[in-house]
């Protein structure tokens, strides 16, 4: 229950700084440190994204005659294909955290 005192005669009439920032929250270091982590997995997800690309163009050209060097070929594949791999295998973490993030009693 909320009891007010009707005997309050004045009104503060200047905020100071200190109270007008109280209820604002500043970012703090982890929320940072999460900022530069997206970042960071998003310029991830562009590179795996390019290199499956290149890989498909290499794909391309071997099959119309373009390029005749199947080992290039290979190659581009198989780093699109690890990257691809590694781009799951830190999504199945990240799930897994998740998860447990989830599943802690507050």
């Amino acid at each position: 229950m909320i009891n007010l005192n009707p005997n309050i005669s004045t009104v503060p009439t200047q905020i100071s700084p200190a109270a007008d920032t109280a209820g604002i929250a500043k970012p703090s270091a982890a929320a940072k440190d999460f900022s530069k982590t997206v970042n960071a997995v998003s310029d991830f997800l562009s590179q795996v994204d390019e290199q499956q690309k290149a890989s498909d163009v290499s794909i391309m050209d071997l099959m119309s005659g373009r390029n005749g060097d199947i080992n290039s070929v290979v190659a581009a594949v198989a780093k699109a294909d690890m990257s691809f791999k590694v781009l799951v295998g830190v999504r199945n973490k990240l799930i897994e955290a998740y998860k447990q993030t989830m599943n802690m009693p507050i």
